[in-house]
């Protein structure tokens, strides 16, 4: 089995607030290095030690970081990018969890999109959608509705499975000329397959000013309106300005994000929402499923129909 080691640079602090996002994400191998716990080493007055090595005595003053390795398979561009999307997330939170960057390790940056072109096919998904790269084509008569969408720095290939659970529960929900808000859009996906579905207008709300980039990027190649779909970039939870902003009365929201911030949201769903309007939520490993539906229905929702592939889990409600 291929794997691929991404260091991430944080801080003694940011140690737990990353590891518990690595975690949230199915992670749940990684080797940590902190100086921290060499010095306590060092200063350990009881040790039965007379040499360290140079290399070993470097870690004093190393950076810390904590190493996840990930599998390298078609479902890998989707990883790193989710990793990327909750650092930035962990970024806007706090200044103290140090650099928070990724790094590829046996890999070039440069290249890890290109080196997995080879993963990208043609891939259905529900009963009407059809999710393609580029450089993919598909036959003239395809009666699917086709969204393209290439790997890049943002989650939301269509590869992992709580993309194609949330975009299954969408197709079900998405009625013509309907409006829906994508909250964490990443790549845009959902917000465009939602669109290329018969939705009329949307909007893509993502932490991350580069996930927004590229999602109004993916609209565009889409052929998707401008004046259709508006793009935000900011955290809902932390500023009631951009909630405003981004405005009321949708007929469906979707957010395919962690459980943690699911969890931070489900106050906030009612009020982007119309009365007996949707909310698709995906994104939820199972160890955390409960708390995260609960969580939602004590907001005044109830919960329509869940779906599940491996360990994840998406759900769908209606806002009464």
């Amino acid at each position: 089995m291929d794997w691929i080691e991404a260091d991430i640079a944080t801080s003694t602090i940011g140690i737990e607030a990353v590891t518990g996002r690595l975690l949230e994400l199915g992670i749940d191998g990684f080797v940590i290095k902190d100086p921290r716990d060499f010095q306590a080493f060092l200063d350990d007055k009881e040790g039965n030690w007379d040499y360290i090595d140079d290399d070993l005595m470097g870690l004093k003053d190393c950076e810390t970081t904590v190493t996840v390795y990930i599998e390298n398979n078609s479902s890998a561009p989707e990883m790193i990018s989710a990793v990327r999307s909750e650092l930035a997330v962990l970024r806007s939170m706090s200044d103290d969890f140090g650099r928070l960057e990724l790094e590829l390790k046996n890999i070039r940056e440069q290249d890890w999109a290109n080196n997995w072109k080879k993963y990208f096919k043609p891939l259905c998904v529900g009963e009407k959608l059809l999710i393609k790269p580029s450089w993919e084509t598909v036959p003239e008569n395809e009666r699917r509705k086709v969204v393209e969408i290439d790997p890049a720095a943002s989650f939301g290939t269509g590869q992992h499975h709580t993309t194609q659970l949330c975009l299954e529960l969408l197709e079900k929900n998405i009625l013509p000329g309907c409006s829906l808000l994508d909250l964490g859009c990443g790549s845009g996906i959902l917000s465009i397959a939602a669109m290329t579905l018969g939705a009329g207008r949307a909007a893509a709300v993502d932490i991350d000013p580069n996930s927004v980039k590229i999602a109004a990027e993916n609209a565009e190649k889409n052929s998707v309106p401008s004046d259709k779909y508006k793009t935000f970039a900011g955290n809902i939870v932390a500023d009631p300005e951009l909630v405003e902003r981004i405005g009321t009365n949708y007929d469906v929201v979707c957010a395919n994000i962690v459980a943690d911030v699911l969890v931070a949201m489900s106050g906030l769903f009612g009020g982007f929402l119309k009365k007996g309007g949707m909310l698709v939520v995906s994104g939820i490993i199972d160890p955390r499923k409960d708390e995260v539906l609960d969580s939602i229905v004590s907001q005044g929702f109830e919960l329509v129909e869940e779906r599940k592939k491996d360990d994840w889990n998406a759900a769908s409600f209606i806002y009464r």
